[in-house]
């Protein structure tokens, strides 16, 4: 059996080391069972897959709380569908802490945002870290151990050529789920059309009250056709056919269970007398379902349509960015767009003010245009500009100008 190692791995041991309590929440079927399986020293693992155990902790969760060892760290799989011991969790954090033992108690996984069940989550207020394990990045596919957004702040960098690496399709491929990364000759239609069943069935229930799964679906495949740009709410329900309640409703449920996500509208003070547009960004956490609600292929893509091989490129760094920044709490991601039309794809800020920005080309070859949006960025940060680089899938590192650089693909994987 194939073991990837995931970057989450120490900084979720380094958390648990200092909070009682921590929530590892992700998309169904990225691997939070088997990394929390995986966790050194003496733990206690529960699942609520389990019908028995599932029973048990809603038929009695004070009793079920207390039967749980104290000398070990209790895990617990799939929380989110016994919301009953929420409370029961909150007095034996507090319990615990009376007596000493103030870290390392219960680690909860489950495969939705537990910040979208208010109930939930106010019950654990101070006593709970939140960490979200997503699908594959192509460093943990290939096993390099590097976090890009690291070395993008950190990084001297000079001129340099890398070697090819995967081809570009080959490579989106493998950033994904675990089980269809690692078996590449699957049924991906298949495997796709089960992990959407379940989650709609599932998880979506959970969050919100989603009567209709078809519904949902079709809002999804309109969603799709606008990856990568700026979400227009009312048209998106127009077109779903749904009213602009149940399209927010619907919408949400789809966030909060890591289906796609919203980079934010960058607005800080700046020395520009500029506008700046407030509208987020639509992303979905994985290319490949993303692809599938598209109903295409991606090397038919890859080979036959730019425009579209653009917007998944695009998707495709968004999710890497969100993947690396996943062990980075100080970090924010937003994009820049100014009424004029100049843009950024993606900001990165540091708590520090530190600032980079990333353009996406699918082009080979930038040029001095391809960094325009960026040389406005550099101005309205002011001094915690860091640098600004136009990402493409190229093979050469090359400076542009004053801490702007054209950043090859293998950047992000190869040290």
């Amino acid at each position: 059996m194939t073991v990837i190692t995931r970057s989450l791995w120490n900084y979720m041991d380094k958390v648990l080391r200092e909070r009682p309590l921590v929530y590892l929440n992700g998309p169904r079927q990225t691997g939070k069972s088997t990394l929390a399986g995986n966790l050194p020293g003496t733990t206690n693992y529960l699942s609520f897959d389990s019908p028995v155990v599932l029973t048990a902790a809603r038929a009695d969760p004070a009793g079920f709380i207390r039967s749980l060892p104290a000398d070990r760290l209790n895990i617990i799989d799939e929380i989110q569908t016994a919301p009953e011991l929420f409370p029961f969790l909150k007095m034996a954090v507090d319990e615990a802490r009376g007596q000493g033992r103030g870290r390392g108690l219960y680690l909860l996984t489950g495969s939705a945002n537990l910040m979208a069940l208010p109930r939930l989550s106010e019950a654990l207020v101070g006593r709970m870290s939140v960490l979200t394990l997503l699908p594959f990045s192509t460093s943990e596919y290939l096993q390099t151990g590097r976090n890009f957004i690291v070395n993008l702040f950190d990084d001297t960098l000079e001129y340099r050529r890398y070697g090819a690496g995967p081809e570009l399709p080959e490579l989106m491929a493998a950033a994904s789920f675990p089980e269809p990364a690692l078996h590449p000759d699957m049924d991906r239609i298949r495997w796709f059309d089960d992990y959407l069943s379940t989650l709609l069935q599932r998880d979506v229930r959970t969050v919100a009250d989603i009567r209709n799964p078809l519904r949902a679906v079709t809002l999804l495949s309109v969603l799709a056709m606008r990856a990568g740009g700026l979400l227009n709410n009312s048209l998106a329900a127009r077109e779903s056919g749904l009213d602009v309640k149940t399209y927010e409703r619907y919408k949400g449920a789809a966030i909060n269970t890591f289906i796609i996500f919203e980079v934010p509208a960058w607005s800080k003070p700046n020395r520009l007398a500029k506008r700046f547009t407030r509208s987020p960004k639509l992303f979905f956490t994985d290319v490949n379902l993303l692809t599938y609600l598209l109903r295409r292929d991606m090397g038919d893509i890859y080979r036959n349509d730019r425009i579209t091989m653009g917007r998944l490129f695009e998707n495709f760094i968004a999710s890497e960015i969100m993947k690396n920044a996943a062990p980075l709490p100080d970090l924010s991601v937003s994009h820049f767009r100014t009424s004029d039309q100049k843009e950024v794809d993606f900001v990165l800020e540091r708590a520090d003010g530190g600032t980079v920005g990333i353009e996406v080309k699918l082009s080979g070859s930038p040029d001095k245009h391809d960094f325009a949006g960026l040389k406005v960025l550099r101005e309205a940060a002011g001094d915690r500009f860091r640098r600004g680089v136009v990402l493409y899938p190229g093979t050469e590192l090359v400076s542009f100008g004053e801490e702007l650089w054209a950043l090859p693909l293998p950047y992000l994987w190869e040290n």
